[in-house]
């Protein structure tokens, strides 16, 4: 049950890259990852934001994140205004610029929030970057999908994909030559 989700991340390792050679480009310009996802994938949010902000690796460079998760406040009292759906949208529109990344994390792949906050950045030129589980119903530039209906594995997957993408992304910096500028 945990091993085809497991090698079906080396199978999809270009698509990885990929994304990570996004994130950098964007960093590179200047932007910021904006990271949210609802329940249990709030803290995985929080944790990404962390990562890229705090790197536990001495030499890996700081790089700007926030997660919309972390704001009590603010996700309550948008929720209670315009309902659950609308939390990420909301802060997109007010916090994001077009240089930013916008990463959703949803466990099933239908969570309302993340599908409408991916996007609102899309729209507004944000790289939109998903992980997600189940059937992966969410649009985005780059969705990393994890086959499995069972969110314990989804979990395990997507820790170790954020993982990659905080590690390829500072990967991206330290190749001269490797962005497109």
């Amino acid at each position: 049950m945990r091993t085809a989700p497991a090698r079906r991340l080396a199978v999809d390792a270009e698509r990885v890259a990929d994304a990570c050679q996004a994130m950098a480009a964007r960093f590179q310009r200047g932007g910021k990852l904006i990271v949210f996802g609802s329940g249990a994938a709030a803290t995985d949010a929080q944790h990404v934001a962390v990562e890229f902000m705090h790197p536990v690796i001495v030499g890996k460079r700081a790089l700007p994140a926030i997660s919309l998760t972390s704001d009590v406040a603010t996700v309550t009292g948008v929720s209670a205004l315009s309902g659950p759906a609308a939390i990420f949208a909301h802060q997109l529109r007010h916090l994001a610029e077009p240089e930013d990344i916008a990463l959703g994390v949803a466990l099933d792949g239908r969570c309302a929030a993340v599908h409408h906050g991916l996007a609102v950045a899309g729209e507004m030129g944000l790289l939109t970057v998903a992980l997600l589980g189940g059937d992966g119903e969410i649009t985005a530039d780059h969705a990393l999908t994890v086959a499995s209906d069972d969110p314990r594995v989804v979990k395990e997957v997507h820790v170790t994909t954020y993982h990659l993408l905080w590690e390829l992304t500072h990967v991206f910096f330290e190749q001269p030559g490797v962005l497109i500028r």
